[in-house]
């Protein structure tokens, strides 16, 4: 049974500064907050051992270059619906589930797979073979121009930004795909698990000195293989509201919708999709209310978007590999592996 825990200011300003700098040091964080770094350390393990936040490895943006991201959604009928989550958790391909509201789809699920057949085996193979689902639709991603790594929890003060020097994540370079090799893969494996893993432990887990992990770690890092991110739950964010909206624009204006979601401090996914739609954006927004003011503003903005569809997140089942109670606390790790 996790501990019940209540963050201070100290709590929101650690994960803030987490986000933006996820493998910092305790002696690097601890100045700008304020504080011992034996006391971040200690409240990190307090935040974390109650499953309130948690940073780990994710895909970088090399990813939707060299392989594949879809969003699939999902209707089914109410009474299967809890045991296909369960079924559904347990599939690597699925990395993120979202219980939805009553619309479009039951549920929505974010697939990553190292090529582009895999998602039509996941979907004719695993999703065929469960029983209670009704229909199926498959939005692959042709681009991503913002993920959830990029999200921000705004509480620290501008001073503070400063002196963290937070900065973009460099670019990939774009000149030729990684090879990844078994070291490689073993490595990002533990930090799908735990972002925050030392060099010398996360040596002694790849049988490697410290030296060659930090070597390969910002190999992967600089190529956009990786990305570090510093996930919460919900009661630390506010309680917002998921919702996805599917939207379809001309060719010429789409860099502009882009540009302008992503602008947004709700906004946590931003990708160009395949199908009637082509673009498709996540937003945490404050309440149910802002859904149709926030739609409203961005059509005003952008007259030649129109808004085909809105999909309510009700229950964050799986994150990227994390498990999460109905609090959306983490509550496990089912490791994903879809390089």
């Amino acid at each position: 049974m996790q501990e019940t825990v209540t963050a201070s200011e100290l709590d929101l300003a650690l994960v803030n500064a987490l986000q933006l700098r996820p493998r910092a040091s305790w002696a690097d964080l601890a100045p700008p907050l304020g504080v011992t770094p034996s006391t971040l350390a200690r409240r990190w393990e307090r935040l974390t051992g109650a499953g309130l936040a948690w940073v780990y490895a994710a895909p970088g943006r090399e990813f939707t270059r060299s392989r594949c991201t879809a969003f699939v959604l999902l209707r089914c009928r109410p009474k299967a619906r809890s045991e296909l989550v369960e079924e559904l958790s347990a599939c690597t391909e699925a990395v993120t589930i979202e219980v939805t509201g009553p619309g479009s789809a039951d549920l929505l699920l974010d697939v990553l797979t190292p090529d582009l057949p895999a998602p039509g085996r996941f979907v004719t193979g695993k999703l065929e073979a469960l029983s209670g689902i009704t229909s199926v639709s498959c939005l692959f991603a042709t681009s991503l121009y913002v993920e959830g790594s990029r999200w921000r929890l705004r509480s620290l003060a501008p001073a503070q930004l400063t002196a963290l020097g937070a900065a973009a994540p460099p670019a990939p370079d774009g000149i030729r795909a990684v090879e990844l090799d078994a070291v490689d893969r073993l490595l990002i494996d533990q930090l799908v698990s735990d972002g925050r893993l030392g060099w010398s432990e996360l040596a002694a887990r790849t049988d490697t000195s410290p030296a060659t992990v930090r070597r390969r770690l910002h190999r992967l890092t600089n190529a956009g293989v990786l990305t570090f991110r510093c996930d919460l739950a919900p009661p630390l964010a506010g309680r917002p509201v998921p919702v996805s909206l599917l939207g379809r624009a001309p060719a010429r204006d789409l860099s502009a919708v882009h540009r302008t979601f992503a602008a947004s401090p709700e906004c946590r996914l931003v990708a160009g999709v395949t199908g009637p739609a082509n673009v498709f954006a996540t937003l945490w927004m404050h309440d149910i209310g802002d859904i149709q003011r926030h739609e409203t503003a961005l059509c005003a903005r952008l007259p030649s978007l129109t808004i085909t569809d809105r999909i309510i997140g009700l229950r964050t089942v799986k994150r990227m590999g994390h498990l999460l109670d109905d609090e959306g606390r983490r509550i496990g790790v089912r490791p994903i592996s879809p390089w």
